[in-house]
């Protein structure tokens, strides 16, 4: 702590050096006054770091461009979206045998396998209608 917080440092001893004049009456009263400064140096550090990390953000995010132009489709988008339907696909699973027996049963998961090949589409370029050639074949 010497090293880091010269400040932080005269505080401590400057509190100590009141606790050896005070008596030990005044300790609690102290101890209280310093952790409130260590708490307020640890606050300013704090929000300086969520300051430059919501900066580096932010000049991240410049850099690629608007939403429309970043690559969707995360790895964790995608992985997310199918357990999420697959944990659906259980009971909607069960509302298929319980109203149409096996055929809604193929219904139901045909509709799960549609939704998720729409999603995983999305990344597709020929999906979005953007086209690509190859380097240095230009029209």
């Amino acid at each position: 702590m010497a090293a880091r917080d010269p400040e932080l440092r005269r505080e401590l001893d400057a509190t100590l050096q009141a606790r050896s004049e005070l008596g030990p009456e005044y300790e609690s009263a102290l101890v209280d006054s310093f952790l409130d400064k260590v708490e307020q140096r640890l606050d300013e550090t704090l929000d300086r770091r969520v300051r430059r990390h919501l900066a580096e953000q932010q000049t991240t995010a410049a850099r690629v461009g608007p939403r429309s132009e970043r690559p969707e489709g995360s790895f964790g988008e995608r992985f997310g979206f199918g357990v999420v339907s697959l944990v659906l696909a259980v009971p909607l699973s069960a509302i298929g045998v319980v109203h149409a027996g096996s055929g809604g049963l193929v219904v139901a998961w045909l509709g799960i396998v549609a939704v998720n090949a729409v999603h995983a589409a999305r990344t597709w370029p020929w999906f979005r209608g953007e086209r690509r050639t190859a380097p240095g074949w230009d029209d």
